[in-house]
């Protein structure tokens, strides 16, 4: 059977189904402001203990990464993530959970191929492509005396 792929996109539009748009975008908007809150609620309390801003942000940023690597261990941030969609993957919780997951699954395998070859199968593209971005970046500001 041959199809056009107009004729393939209408046949999967029809046996897909629906997607809960504003339910979506709600859901991701108020569960990706509770990590911000979160955060935020974690540098002030932070800065109320006697940290300085910029100490008690990165004490923050660790507690967050923490908590959202202890929750994927427990099988907990997945199922937010059921339910939250995108607003799981505020950056730095959703990249802490894309790091654990595959480590936990793959445990079973030892800690050198298991844990530690897998931890970085989905985090490593971003990782390189973060690390590539920011060395272009420097160079482009370097070159051309941007700061």
């Amino acid at each position: 059977m041959k199809m056009t792929p107009e004729e393939y996109g209408r046949m999967a539009k029809k046996a897909s189904p629906g997607s809960p748009f504003p339910k979506n975008c709600l859901l991701a908007f108020l569960i990706g402001g509770l990590i911000c809150t979160l955060g935020q609620v974690c540098i002030e309390l932070y800065q109320y203990a006697g940290l300085e801003q910029e100490v008690a942000s990165t004490a923050a940023s660790v507690t967050l990464v923490f908590l959202a690597v202890l929750l994927s261990g427990f099988g907990v941030y997945d199922n937010i993530a059921k339910y939250a969609g995108a607003g799981t993957l505020v950056p730095i919780t959703g990249f802490a959970n894309s790091v654990a997951s595959p480590a936990l699954e793959f445990k079973s395998e030892g800690l050198v191929l298991g844990l530690g070859a897998k931890m970085f199968i989905i985090a490593g593209p971003v990782i390189v492509y973060g690390t590539a971005a920011s060395v272009v970046y420097g160079l482009i500001i370097y070159l051309f005396r941007l700061y």
